[in-house]
């Protein structure tokens, strides 16, 4: 079955920052961890065109954020917590690329995740993400060290 990629509505917006709950160290992920990621998902202003829910099937099952900047596309991405942990994040993940790639046709791909996120790490790399470099940013009330990632486009991606 097919991913389907639409424009996130501020209902959907609205469910997920008020629905969606990460479990353990995971709960970081949670929008409400962050006052300034949460204005900017809850704003239509600020999500402007950048925000998609993606759908398998009937289901939502999470939604990524494409800033497009000239030959590379910065992405964010969330799956729905209960789906999170089960050995679909690759599939998820994949699917997101090839958007990216047929939507703005990058010539790269980059993401930034917190560094106690090996969970997520492991699936980047699998996907043929490489590390750049780490960095302290200043989110959920501290300061935490995050990698940034570097997915190359290629003709046959």
């Amino acid at each position: 079955m097919n991913y389907i990629f639409n424009k996130m509505t501020q209902e959907q917006a609205e469910s997920i920052a008020l629905n969606w709950h990460y479990d353990g160290e995971y709960s970081f992920y949670d929008l409400a961890a962050d006052e300034e990621d949460l204005a900017e998902f809850l704003s239509p202003q600020e999500r402007g065109d950048k925000y998609y829910i993606v759908n398998k099937g009937n289901e939502v099952i999470g939604f990524y954020n494409f800033n497009h900047k000239g030959y590379s596309v910065d992405i964010g991405l969330g799956m729905k917590p209960e789906l999170t942990g089960k050995g679909l994040g690759l599939d998820f993940l994949q699917a997101g690329l090839d958007f990216a790639i047929s939507t703005y046709n990058p010539n790269e791909i980059t993401l930034s995740v917190a560094t106690f996120n090996e969970r997520a790490i492991k699936v980047y790399k699998k996907a043929g993400f490489e590390s750049v470099s780490t960095f302290m940013q200043d989110t959920n009330g501290s300061r935490f060290e995050f990698v940034k990632m570097r997915y190359e486009c290629t003709e046959s991606s």
